[in-house]
């Protein structure tokens, strides 16, 4: 293996192909290490968690234990060397109560001892030393097996990297109370699976499809925590300038971090501002309640250390996105969650609402903006009630030819060149085209002034990437209406990847049979050339090439 890590999970691999020194992201090589050694007990503890749940055990510890760990290894969330061995260390003691559950339910029900086989990393030992363990873990890394066969190593990522994407979505879901066993059943499953050497890639194939559609329970699931706990978002302005007096940036994804913060800040005079992922959080009605959740503040992720170095208040980061802290605003940015960055002030969990009196106080001593900036007024809230509520209007536009397509051009945002392509394909979309977007991607465009059609606004921003559900459910919703098939719907999906909940999303709609998807700005390099061509034979996935071109395919003309 070509240098000391290898990893090739996000859009902006070196080369389009892989980092092999250090991460673009801003990854360490022992941090890739140390994932990769993570992930590997983790199949080990799912091998365990499946064995048990065929006889009707489970334990939520080492279910959540799946859940975060996976998480913890998406793109820009965890970079702290440290935390990463815990967690390693945690994962042996983690296996062992997983190995114990099945054996105790084993013995129970048979009356003797487990003795079957055991794949080799459900017994895989870590080194004691941090250096051992770093120098073991590249022997379980992606490139570890050279006689893989490479077709059946590129179905096993594209179906571990969905399973981080679909890990984050239920534990968002998990911090605010709801939990689905079909889906802690299949992290297990699908985690358990990659060590199944005897699985042909029509088996692999299957397991994808079968894994997107539990990923779009998980995705149901999250939406029906974050509508129950702050209602359903409704169409609300958010401004983007400015307050005078103290602030604080809140960026991520984690709507119940927000929350409690709004709650721990509303005497204080602080004002709350939203960053990246966050600008959705507008739109529910039991956050916008808050007076002083004051706007939006920044862009996209990949702005965030200009970004972050003109605001003069604290900085709380819940999620992954975050990049390498500049030293002119590291003492005010804090960590909570499973975000990690060594270095860095954390937030930890209480079992309750967290103690965020260190952002506070910092918050406070940063003084925060020395007076009000003007700054334009864009809309949010268009989740799959907004849309709905409207459904006549729509239905009656598209059929009296005010409508003549629906765009969706959504995604993950990143700083790798082409990504001006979706402005220029929002801004030359005709005037009877509705864009509907979601997640980071829209920063590229959703300033912009688009106008309306038929009376609604021409641009309908869904929410975060953790919203994919709703753009799915107006989809239906429209094909039910229009008494056809989701391929029928004049409806284009024009979609930019980063990182793995892309790719979880992704697998859904392909599950869902949805074919002509265009993806870009690249095609992820863990696709092999035959995956990649089963892929274009079955559901015409299309890499992006101009906004000209596609789009008089789109509209075909």
């Amino acid at each position: 293996m070509e240098g000391s890590m290898f990893c090739r999970q996000c859009e902006q691999t070196v080369g389009g192909k892989g980092c092999t020194q250090r991460g673009v992201c801003g990854k360490s090589p022992e941090a890739a290490d140390l994932m990769d050694a993570l992930i590997h007990l983790m199949k080990g503890i799912a091998w365990w968690g499946r064995q048990a749940r065929e006889l009707e055990v489970k334990d939520t510890e080492v279910d959540h234990f799946l859940m975060e760990g996976l998480f913890l290894t998406v793109t820009n969330v965890n970079f702290d060397v440290a935390d990463l061995e815990a967690w390693v260390r945690r994962a042996v003691k983690m296996r062992g109560k997983a190995n114990e559950l099945f054996r105790s339910a084993y013995r129970s029900r048979q009356g003797r001892d487990f003795a079957g086989p055991v794949p080799a990393a459900v017994e895989w030992t870590p080194a004691a030393a941090l250096g051992d363990l770093v120098v073991q873990s590249r022997e379980v890394g992606i490139l570890a097996d050279p006689g893989l066969d490479e077709d059946i190593r590129s179905l096993r990522e594209i179906l571990l990297y969905g399973l981080k994407g679909m890990a984050a979505y239920a534990h968002h879901a998990a911090r605010l109370g709801k939990e689905s066993e079909e889906v802690n059943a299949f992290l297990h499953a699908g985690l358990a699976a990659l060590l199944d050497a005897d699985r042909s890639a029509g088996d692999l194939i299957k397991l994808i499809m079968d894994f997107g559609l539990v990923n779009l329970k998980c995705m149901e699931m999250l939406d029906g925590a974050h509508t129950s706990r702050f209602g359903h978002p409704e169409p609300t302005e958010v401004w983007l300038g400015t307050r005078q007096g103290p602030a604080i940036l809140v960026s991520g994804h984690d709507l119940r971090d927000l929350e409690e913060l709004l709650e721990a800040t509303k005497d204080t005079g602080i004002s709350i501002y939203t960053h990246g992922e966050m600008l959705p959080a507008h739109g529910y009605p039991k956050l916008k309640k808050y007076p002083h959740l004051a706007g939006h503040y920044g862009g996209a992720w990949q702005e965030q250390q200009k970004e972050f170095d003109l605001f003069p208040g604290a900085i709380l980061m819940t999620t992954n996105c975050i990049q390498k802290p500049r030293p002119t605003y590291q003492d005010r940015i804090f960590t909570t969650g499973l975000v990690g960055w060594p270095g860095l002030n954390h937030i930890p969990e209480t079992g309750g609402p967290k103690d965020f009196g260190p952002v506070i106080k910092k918050a406070l001593e940063a003084g925060g903006f020395p007076a009000e900036a003007a700054g334009k007024k864009i809309l949010v809230g268009f989740g799959h009630q907004a849309i709905l509520s409207v459904a006549g209007t729509v239905v009656e536009a598209v059929k009296t030819g005010q409508i003549r397509r629906f765009l969706l051009i959504g995604g993950c945002d990143g700083a790798k060149p082409g990504r001006n392509y979706y402005t220029e394909l929002a801004q030359l979309a005709p005037q009877d085209c509705l864009i509907l977007t979601l997640a980071c991607g829209k920063f590229r465009f959703n300033k912009l002034e688009f106008g309306t059609v038929a009376g609604l606004p021409r641009l309908l921003d869904c929410g975060q990437c953790n919203d994919a559900y709703s753009a799915i459910k107006v989809a239906a919703a429209l094909a039910e209406a229009f008494k056809c098939g989701l391929n029928d719907l004049p409806l284009s999906l024009v979609l930019s990847w980063y990182e793995q909940k892309a790719v979880c999303i992704l697998l859904t709609l392909l599950a869902l049979g949805i074919r002509d998807i265009r993806l870009g700005p690249s095609l992820p390099a863990f696709v092999s050339p035959n995956v990649l061509k089963v892929l274009v034979e079955k559901f015409n996935i299309q890499p992006i090439t101009t906004p000209e071109a596609d789009l008089k395919a789109i509209l075909g003309n």
